[in-house]
Order: structure tokens, then sequence, then C-alpha cells
């Protein structure tokens, strides 16, 4: 079983900025690409960014040059910092790991709540 334990989540002010964290723990031999998506209210859950395990990132438009992902292997933890964030950046953000034991599985996180006021 694998837990994604996710912080960093709340309430900031637009042009403010946040820093999620997402933890993997439990038995696994690997994991491949992590990321985070995120769910508005109303609204289906859109991807955000992903990043591989040698590094390579992917970002959705919008949070191109806004958002960076980036992740530590040694610790199993993937980090998306926010800056110059808006109102319309407000979601539930999840993150998610492809975890490697005997086959791929992706697991998601719980989801934090961020919160962009004008």
């Amino acid at each position: 079983q694998v837990q994604l334990v996710e912080s960093g989540g709340g309430l900031v002010q637009a042009g403010g900025s946040l820093r999620l964290s997402c933890a993997a723990s439990g038995s696994f031999t690997s994991i491949n690409a992590m990321g985070w998506y995120r769910q508005a209210p109303g609204k289906q859950r859109e991807l955000v960014a992903t990043i591989t395990s040698g590094g390579s990132t992917n970002y959705a438009d919008s949070m191109k040059g806004r958002f960076t992902i980036s992740r530590d292997n040694a610790k199993n933890t993937v980090y998306l910092q926010m800056n110059s964030l808006k109102p319309e950046d407000t979601a539930v953000y999840y993150c998610y790991a492809n975890v490697l034991y005997g086959s791929s599985r992706r697991y998601w996180g719980q989801g934090t709540q961020v919160t962009v006021s004008s």
C-alpha cells in the first residue's frame, strides 16, 4: 500500500505564493512520474504539472512561467511552487505518483485546498 500526504495549501492574496508538498510512503520499488492536478468547483480535474524520475517537466499552458514543479527522489516527495497566484487558481490540488511494485499503478493524495482572494 502507498500513501501520498499533501501539505502547504491555504489562503493567499492574489499575486502571492504558496508551496505545496506531497510525500509518498509505503511499499514500492520505485516511483516514475509524479505530478499535480487541480479541480475547481463545478469544473473537471485538470493537469497542472508533471515531472519524471529524471527531472523532465511538463506544464499546462496557463501555469507556465508561474508554477514550478520539482522533486526530491531521496525523500519520495514532489513539490509545486506557485507564484503570481490568481483567483482562478483557486481549487483543490491533488498530487499523484506512478508507483512501480510488480506492476505500475497511480496513487493519489487526499487533496489540499488553495484559495486565492482578489
